[in-house]
């Protein structure tokens, strides 16, 4: 989440399911007519046709393999430079198109998510994508069995969500375009979305939203979580409220460390350093309202850091932590207000200590402050 993309124009690049198609549908070529196309052409679900060159192509006795390594452009994927591999073999007469989890693809383990459990983690559009890529190579009432493989797949998934996902042994075959916008984080949003729903899936009533992995523990141990209830928004507070809005859990807590949550405070639903700073002129008003001196107000007002203002403020009894956490409640609330959810405010410093909290209360007639000084 803190890189910041280079300078000049950003290159695009192509989603995990759009290789997987041009993969797919050259091997199909190959099963049918001995020959592999390359570059192999494909259609994107808006209709535009791209080329993929080949990085490998195997004609086996049975079967045929075709791989492309996948290019995410200025994009810092995880999965830049995976090599996404399709086996493709004839498939039972009657069954169609038909997917098959090879190394290092995610196996489905819990229910919520757009692909039920026991199944490849390759998702509908990519699915769809796959598809009609096999059948502009091998006819409309070919019976195709197709295995998608990403070798080191395994490895690369430990640094996604998808363990937490319930998505076991690999990466997910992702893209609902075929194309991956730099910087755009969607694949970090997807993750946001799905572990909502898998926690919904499995009956849980509260989940927790955390900025980093010390808010996230800290969170987890004061309500004593299930994995599953923590969800890594990372920046994006008003990304996961807003589908919580639209997808809701009872109960929300939306943890974070001092700044971002002063950033929150001051109506800044995205909480990334690009998006704005923490004012601290603003925050040493909100310490004098708590009862700090006049030489606190100055202090905090040079600090270097909002967490040494914090210090500043902690170390002279002003519980400047509980008003940012009302501010910043505020902020958030005002997303789901009119749902019923009851939502929670924490603020920790980098230690897991609570530094400042709001307590569960449901939003009913609160409007959104907009970057304001307090």
């Amino acid at each position: 989440m803190e890189d910041e993309p280079p300078q000049g124009p950003l290159k695009r690049g192509w989603t995990t399911g759009a290789c997987a198609a041009a993969a797919a549908k050259a091997a199909a070529a190959a099963l049918v007519s001995g020959a592999f196309p390359d570059p192999v052409e494909i259609a994107l679900p808006s209709g535009r046709r791209v080329a993929f060159a080949l990085a490998r192509h195997d004609l086996r006795d049975g079967s045929a393999i075709a791989a492309i390594v996948k290019d995410a452009g200025d994009d810092p994927d995880v999965t830049h430079g995976a090599v996404v591999t399709a086996t493709v073999r004839p498939g039972k007469p009657g069954t169609g198109v038909t997917y098959v989890r090879g190394e290092g693809v995610g196996l489905v383990t819990r229910p919520g998510l757009p692909i039920p459990p026991g199944e490849p983690a390759i998702n509908p559009v990519p699915r769809k994508m796959i598809a009609a890529s096999v059948r502009e190579a091998a006819g409309e009432a070919a019976d195709i069995e197709v295995e998608i493989s990403v070798p080191d797949g395994a490895k690369m998934a430990e640094r996604t969500l998808n363990p937490r996902l319930g998505i076991l042994g690999g990466i997910s075959i992702l893209g609902t375009t075929g194309i991956v916008i730099p910087y755009s984080c969607s694949s970090w949003i997807h993750s946001i979305h799905r572990g909502v729903d898998v926690a919904r899936a499995m009956g849980f009533t509260h989940v927790s939203g955390a900025t980093g992995n010390a808010s996230e523990l800290a969170a987890q141990k004061l309500h004593g979580l299930h994995e599953v209830q923590l969800i890594d928004m990372g920046d994006f507070v008003g990304g996961m409220l807003k589908y919580i809005r639209d997808h809701p859990v009872p109960r929300v807590t939306i943890a974070g460390g001092v700044a971002k949550m002063t950033k929150l405070a001051q109506g800044l639903l995205d909480v990334h350093s690009k998006r704005g700073m923490a004012d601290l002129d603003a925050l040493a008003a909100v310490a004098i309202e708590a009862g700090a001196s006049d030489e606190l107000a100055a202090r905090i007002r040079s600090a270097n850091t909002v967490a040494e203002a914090f210090s500043e403020a902690t170390a002279e009894g002003i519980p400047v932590g509980d008003a940012i956490a009302s501010r910043a409640w505020t902020t958030a609330a005002a997303v789901l207000k009119g749902t019923g959810i009851e939502l929670e405010l924490l603020v920790f410093n980098r230690d897991g200590e609570l530094m400042g909290r709001k307590d569960f209360a449901a939003a009913h007639s609160v409007s959104r402050p907009r970057n304001r000084r307090w």
